[in-house]
This record gives C-alpha cells, sequence and structure tokens, in this order.
C-alpha cells in the first residue's frame, strides 16, 4: 500500500525465513535482526509487537525501546496473552500438549494482564487508547472481541 516496512526479531533465523517469505511475495521491507533498542533505526508512525512481551526477560527494557521507536504522533499495538485459568488451559496445557505449538513456547507466569501491561506502558509515557480481547471460534476463526480471557489486542500513543 505504499508504506516503507520495517521488521525486527531478536533471533536471525526468524528474519532469513521472513526474508524469503517477502521475496516470494514481491514485498520490499528491510529486515534487521537483533534488539529493537540497540539498532537505531529512528522511529516510526506505526509500531507493531504482537505476541512478543511474553517471552522477553524485561518487559519495562521491551517498552522503553517500544517507545523511542515510536513517532510523535506514533501508534503502539501490542497483543499478548492475558494470564488466566483459561489462558493458562487454551495456550499452555492444550495448544502446546496437542502439537498445535511448540513445547515450552510459553511459560504463562510471563503473561501479561491488560492492567499490568497499562501500567507498563503508562510509566514509559504512553496511553492506552483501546484494549479489544482477541477469541477463536470455529465458525469466526480468530477475531477481535469483548473478551480479553485468553489473548488480547492494545493500542496506545504518546503521553
Amino acid at each position: 500500500l505504499g508504506a516503507e516496512v520495517t521488521g525486527v526479531d531478536a533471533a536471525a533465523e526468524n528474519i532469513a525465513v521472513a526474508r524469503d517469505h517477502a521475496a516470494k511475495a514481491g514485498f520490499d521491507i528491510a529486515y534487521h535482526a537483533g534488539e529493537l533498542g540497540e539498532l537505531e533505526l529512528g522511529t516510526f508512525d506505526l509500531v507493531t509487537c504482537m505476541e512478543v512481551i511474553e517471552h522477553v526477560a524485561s518487559k519495562p527494557a521491551l517498552i522503553a525501546a517500544l517507545r523511542l521507536a515510536l513517532a510523535d504522533d506514533g501508534l503502539l499495538i501490542l497483543s499478548t496473552p492475558n494470564r488466566t485459568p483459561q489462558s493458562k488451559l487454551l495456550l499452555v496445557e492444550g495448544a502446546e500438549l496437542t502439537g498445535m505449538i511448540p513445547r515450552g513456547t510459553h511459560h504463562w507466569d510471563d503473561f501479561v494482564t491488560p492492567e499490568e501491561l497499562t501500567d507498563l506502558l503508562t510509566a514509559a509515557g504512553l496511553e492506552v487508547t483501546e484494549t479489544r480481547g482477541i477469541a477463536w471460534r470455529p465458525d469466526k476463526g480468530l477475531h477481535l472481541s469483548d473478551d480479553s480471557s485468553v489473548n488480547y489486542i492494545l493500542a496506545a500513543r504518546r503521553a
């Protein structure tokens, strides 16, 4: 659609796969392997961090790096599993035990509630503007929902 797109992942092997997919699709995407805070890529109008924060050791450090990458009027979108009994049953026990995702992918104790994430974002000088659940149903697949018990997505801007 005409946007300049940059992709970042700490794992070089993920970047290699992403580059291959982009090349096959004819997309011009600048990919970088490494930690966002160390790459000095400038700022962006839109920053997405999808299903990442539950895997990092320092959630405040990730939020700080995301804020620095966000342009003054930029939009930050994050998604993550919620730390609830439902997410433990479905994402950790169910999805991993059935082989839908590799075992050990998720550690339920590292999941972040919407309230905790809002507090982290607020402490970093960001204002949450909307939070929605991500739900799944056989007839709809993944969809936005009022139910955030398993997974959710939120939008934030610089405060």
